[in-house]
């Protein structure tokens, strides 16, 4: 992550309590961006217990700063298990830059944070997945070296099976 710069440039830091609100907010752009479905209300209390409500949360953000301290980015990772490699991995689960910020290498600075919190963990990968239809971030993906693995991501609601919860 890059520290706090006197130069006027952006920079990447871990997400505090005081930007959940605006978080929130990005995460709202971000699916509606990635056209699904609205996001819940209270988004921002869920993941201040996630985020902050632990003495060590598997959940990190780092959020992507403009000089002015405007947070216009995030990116949200944690540690996961690959049973074929039989090793963790770090799951970036978001990746998100507002409109009108994409292109100034603030995606390469919050990718090399989350990289960053890989090694810190001792993980050695990092993997994510992104629509089949968003070209400027497959190129972008691209670019940083990433491989692909093309597979079709699925969602089972368990609350209303068999019982529900």
């Amino acid at each position: 992550m890059t520290d706090a710069t006197t130069d006027g440039t952006p920079r990447v830091r871990r997400a505090r309590p005081a930007d959940l609100p605006r978080i929130a907010e990005l995460a709202a752009e971000h699916a509606v961006y990635e056209k699904a479905p609205p996001l819940a209300p209270g988004l921002a209390g869920r993941l201040d217990v996630l985020l902050f409500g632990t003495p060590a949360p598997r959940l990190r953000c780092l959020v992507a700063e403009l000089p002015g301290g405007e947070v216009v980015g995030y990116a949200t990772c944690a540690p996961e298990i690959s049973t074929w490699d039989g090793a963790e991995y770090l799951h970036m689960d978001c990746l998100f830059l507002r409109d009108g910020h994409r292109g100034l290498g603030l995606g390469a600075l919050l990718t090399d944070a989350v990289s960053a919190e890989a090694r810190a963990l001792g993980l050695t990968e990092v993997q994510w997945q992104t629509p089949l239809w968003n070209e400027g971030a497959i190129r972008f993906y691209d670019r940083l070296g990433a491989t692909a693995a093309e597979k079709r991501r699925y969602t089972l609601s368990v609350t209303d099976r068999d019982g529900g919860m």
